[in-house]
């Protein structure tokens, strides 16, 4: 096994949820690194960059928007997909999430194999045009 496993961070401050995204995404083969909040994100990107980043929009200290937009203001980090999955459901809370720079935005509760395949989908695209 050569090829090295994708990383994607949880970025949650929901333990339990943090926890079956860790869960179903280690079964599918992924290297999973869990943030609580942003504070912890933004700390652990320049330890351990991953493939892509999962974010939900409520949490502590720093709301998922306001994240996501730090993310990309950031030159070194700007170009890691970031997928939102939120129990915001609105569509003003999914179209404030694409503003913010989100490349997708999936509810709660999320479908896995839907969320799975465009996690692949997402690194795969930015793996070709790196």
């Amino acid at each position: 096994m050569s090829e090295a496993k994708r990383k994607v961070t949880i970025v949650d401050d929901d333990r339990e949820t943090r926890e079956l995204l860790v869960l179903a995404l280690s079964r599918e083969g992924f290297d999973v690194v869990e943030a609580a909040n942003g504070l912890r994100l933004i700390s652990s990107l320049h330890v351990d960059r991953p493939d892509l980043i999962l974010m939900d929009v409520n949490m502590s200290w720093i709301d998922g928007f306001e994240l996501c937009r730090s993310v990309r203001k950031n030159a070194q980090f700007k170009d890691i997909p970031i997928i939102f999955v939120s129990g915001r459901t609105s569509p003003s809370d999914v179209k404030r999430g694409m503003d913010a720079g989100a490349d997708d935005y999936f509810k709660k509760p999320v479908e896995l194999r839907n969320l799975v395949r465009r996690i692949n989908e997402l690194i795969d695209s930015r793996s070709t045009h790196a």
